[in-house]
């Protein structure tokens, strides 16, 4: 366990040292007290992960949604549809 502030983690490092915080715990041998210093890191780290991946999944959708949304209007966008539309 390092001890790393968890707001500097890459998603990777995050990663890598929840897999050894986990490694930890199964393994046994750790007093009660490491043992729950473990998890609570383990919790962050999970969390870290969880906000990069939902971070993906982000910009993933906006990325699907782009092309998807410039076919609608034609490329031309929203507005100039309806100013089209109108005759404005």
């Amino acid at each position: 366990m390092t001890g790393t502030d968890t707001t500097a983690l890459g998603y990777e490092q995050a990663r890598d040292e929840l897999i050894e915080v986990v490694r930890r715990l199964e393994a046994g041998g750790t007093s009660l007290e490491d043992s729950l210093a473990l998890w609570e890191r383990g919790e962050e780290l999970a969390k870290v992960c969880r906000r990069w991946l939902e971070g993906a999944r982000a910009r993933l959708d906006a990325s699907l949604a782009g092309p998807a949304a410039e076919e609608d209007t034609g490329g031309t966008g929203a507005g100039a549809e309806r100013d089209g539309a109108t005759g404005r």
